[in-house]
């Protein structure tokens, strides 16, 4: 968490140069102690609308830090819209916004209006210019009524949204989403999905509900530290699904194993 605040907080200053349309990881491996998580991948990432599947530990949630600098590869290059993450890390929270799946992990200031007015800060704007502009923000989604609230008093489904709008109003041009809707009812994932798919270029989101990621334009399964199978969703994810079923009847249940 800190040190996602402190690379947010480091793009006050920075300016981006020249970007391009490229999103690319190429060759990377990012070992963890004696465990390779993620072996020699590479990957153009270029669709609007990407998923992530695999099981735990299959390295999803690393592939998304990789992209937003949060993680660095042990071997390799990762390069967001011409910026490579060793050298212009600065430049990552502004481009590639990250959304937890917990958002008492993202959420850091008393109250709303204070949590997305940080953010216009740190792309350079006063106190007073930032605190207008997110009084703005939230009155554009008809979302006013929350601006002095305390976080801590929000449902989950409020504090969700309240994290994709503190994202949102930095304008990235990728989000990247670890598992965001997994305690929110359907209604209101399809709906905060919908939402982040209008407002951002591209949307990489990392989920185990495949129904959410059947309108995707492409799905990537992660196995073995490499991609397992990548294309569209009518492919993949009956694929992915038939695999998990075959494993399950061929693995002894739970506590009886000899």
């Amino acid at each position: 968490m800190l040190a996602w605040l402190r690379k947010k907080t480091a793009a006050a200053s920075a300016k981006p140069i020249a970007q391009t349309d490229a999103v690319t990881l190429s060759e990377v491996t990012v070992d963890r102690g004696e465990r390779t998580v993620l072996d020699g991948i590479s990957l153009s990432l270029n669709e609007r609308s990407i998923g992530l599947v695999g099981d735990n530990g299959a390295g999803k949630s690393t592939l998304l830090k990789l992209l937003n600098g949060l993680l660095l590869p042990d071997a390799g290059t990762v390069n967001v819209f011409g910026h490579d993450t060793r050298q212009h890390g600065q430049f990552l929270p502004a481009l590639a916004g990250f959304i937890f799946q917990n958002p008492d992990h993202q959420l850091i200031f008393p109250t709303v209006a204070e949590e997305l007015a940080f953010g216009l800060e740190q792309l350079g704007q006063s106190a007073e210019e930032a605190e207008t502009g997110a009084r703005a923000f939230l009155r554009q989604y008809r979302v006013e009524a929350l601006a002095d609230k305390p976080v801590h008093c929000l449902s989950e489904g409020q504090k969700q949204f309240v994290c994709v709008l503190s994202v949102l109003i930095m304008r990235p041009r990728l989000l990247l989403l670890d598992e965001p809707f997994s305690s929110l009812d359907l209604t209101t994932r399809h709906r905060l999905l919908g939402l982040m798919q209008t407002q951002a270029e591209r949307v990489l989101m990392v989920s185990h509900d495949l129904e959410l990621l059947a309108g995707f334009e492409r799905v990537i399964w992660l196995r073995d530290g490499g991609v397992h199978r990548d294309g569209v969703p009518a492919e993949v994810l009956p694929a992915y699904r038939a695999d998990a079923m075959a494993r399950l009847h061929a693995e002894p249940a739970w506590g009886t194993e000899q």
